[in-house]
């Protein structure tokens, strides 16, 4: 395993990232999905990791309801010490119905890292990451909402997820002005089949020093295999979120997917491991989030950190790309 700083910080990640949306069963209406493991299904997917190894760890308050975060601090106590692994998790989306049970407000960051660290079992994250951008409370109160957590010891960094670059570095500029924590690292939406990022976020974020640890590198499973116009998996036919990602991106994605499978084919790869290793090849990603529910999707993420593509293949990997909208939700 290789492993890298997270940004202008002291911290060493591995060079991809377990993402644990898929695990843990909740049996509340709040956010179920029949897509997600059970816990005795779990376990071997976050051991086998830690035997690669593999220190980083993310997760949310929303996946599965916090069954996500219960089932991973389990099996970090039962595996591993905590000091030895690195552990994200993620807060804005709605956890109850009703006034703040979602968002950035200061109330419902204070209650909902309380919740998250009893769940997990810890007393601390490593990394604590605003979901989404929330627009309905002032962004001074949740960055010095943030602050007070990191002052209080309840988690080591601060980091943000999909949004626009402007709104970023707004947010970074008043930590930097009010001497408030900072934010270390960016977990964006970027892929082979949407590179819009590529045109500020990724820019600004060498610029500035900040981590970026995608999620969804392989597109939900689309840059896995040859193109599907709909694929027969269990999470595409139930996945709202993943409908809302490609609802009118075919014609724009089959070309890239098509390549993505020759050069594969001609180099003797998966597709998987190729389009990881693209990603791996870029100087701003730092860690990529990967999610695991079968053996081959670990085996594929270890073995594109040894893929070396030539600019040749890079550059055919990336010729058929045009322009996407931002999807829905992306912000």
């Amino acid at each position: 395993m290789e492993y890298v700083k997270l940004g202008h910080t002291g911290l060493e990640v591995s060079r991809f990232c377990l993402g644990c949306m898929s695990y843990g069963q909740s049996d509340s209406g709040v956010m179920k999905w029949p897509w997600t493991l059970s816990e005795e299904e779990s376990r071997p997917f976050i051991k086998s990791a830690l035997e690669a190894g593999v220190n980083f760890f993310d997760t949310a308050n929303v996946y599965s309801h916090g069954e996500s975060e219960r089932v991973l601090g389990r099996a970090i106590r039962d595996f591993t010490r905590r000091d030895e692994v690195v552990i994200a998790t993620k807060v804005c989306m709605p956890m109850r119905k009703g006034p703040n049970g979602k968002g950035l407000s200061r109330k419902a960051i204070f209650s909902e890292i309380d919740a998250s660290l009893h769940r997990l079992g810890t007393d601390y994250v490593d990394l604590y990451i605003i979901h989404r951008f929330d627009y309905e409370t002032p962004l001074e109160e949740t960055l010095e909402a943030l602050n007070e957590v990191v002052r209080a010891g309840k988690a080591r960094y601060l980091g943000a997820s999909s949004m626009f670059a402007w709104q970023f570095m707004k947010a970074i500029g008043l930590q930097r002005a009010t001497g408030w924590a900072p934010f270390v690292s960016m977990q964006n939406y970027y892929n082979l089949l949407y590179r819009e990022e590529e045109r500020e976020m990724l820019r600004l974020c060498v610029s500035e020093g900040i981590a970026v640890t995608p999620w969804s590198p392989l597109a939900r499973g689309r840059l896995a295999r040859p193109w599907q116009d709909e694929p027969e998996t269990e999470r595409a036919k139930s996945d709202a979120f993943a409908q809302r990602l490609y609802p009118k991106s075919a014609h724009l994605d089959k070309p890239v997917v098509d390549r993505l499978v020759e050069v594969a084919k001609a180099r003797g790869e998966s597709p998987a491991q190729v389009a990881l290793a693209w990603m791996l090849h870029k100087p701003a990603v730092t860690s990529p989030v990967v999610g695991a529910t079968k053996a081959k999707h670990l085996e594929d993420a270890v073995r594109a950190l040894s893929i070396k593509l030539s600019d040749e293949e890079i550059a055919r990997l990336e010729e058929p790309y045009r322009p996407h909208e931002a999807p829905e939700g992306f912000s």
